[in-house]
């Protein structure tokens, strides 16, 4: 797993995009939700995998549950 996106990054992200103010741990709360939303797109994606009798999880298969987990976590 590759490092975490430095909290200086998503602020000025999360400044640049919005005309809001920011609350002081908004970004480790955008942290937290991009990570439950990559673990969830990889366990469906595992499952996709394993009905197909894949042994690794391939592109194809994150395409093919995608929309499907975009949908569920859209609020």
């Amino acid at each position: 797993m590759p490092n975490k996106i430095p909290r200086k990054t998503i602020k000025d992200i999360l400044k640049k995009n919005t005309n809001m103010r920011i609350g002081a741990n908004a970004d480790l709360m955008v942290q937290l939700d991009l990570l439950l939303f990559l673990h969830r797109l990889t366990e469906e994606a595992r499952a996709k995998a394993f009905e197909e009798k894949s042994a690794t999880i391939k592109a194809h298969h994150v395409q093919a549950v995608a929309k499907k987990v975009l949908k569920s976590v859209r609020g």
